[in-house]
């Protein structure tokens, strides 16, 4: 993956990141965060994967359901956030992927690996978000209010 720093003022950065073949998007990202003291951020990304696990909260099991997309696919719209969890940046994504016959699937994204690149745009606010474990959903949810 290489990185770039587009706009700085402040507080706030904008990064272009791009990832190449093989790389592994939420891993690489959360390297990322911590390297670059990134506490807070959201991003837009469109490109490729040559394979990916999406989940789906259940939320009587209190758990992700994961379904594997074993095939090249489209990344159509890759939206998310990154928020401390405790004192390490944890990546959230959403995703929506294209398939050869044009069909789509999306899902929370937990795992994905490039195939041949993955543009990303990060952008690290003036302000920062906290994630705190919330016990109905047991999930660490954002608080606003830091």
């Amino acid at each position: 993956m290489r990185a770039k720093v587009l706009y700085e003022h402040g507080e706030e950065r904008v990064f272009a990141l791009v990832f190449e073949s093989g790389d592994e998007v939420i891993g690489r990202l959360e390297e990322f965060a911590r390297e670059n003291i990134v506490d807070a951020a959201h991003f837009t990304a469109i490109g490729a994967f040559s394979d990916v696990v999406l989940g789906y909260f259940d939320w009587a099991g209190k758990t992700y359901l994961r379904t594997p997309v074993q095939e090249q696919v489209e990344v159509l719209s890759l939206l998310g956030d990154i928020a401390l969890h405790g004192s390490e940046p944890k990546v959230h994504a959403h995703a929506v992927l294209g398939r050869r016959d044009s069909s789509t699937c999306g899902g929370h994204l937990l795992e994905a690996h490039v195939r041949p690149t993955l543009e990303l745009v990060l952008t690290q606010p003036p302000n920062y978000l906290r994630r705190e474990f919330d016990p109905e959903s047991r999930l660490p949810l954002i608080k606003i209010g830091y």
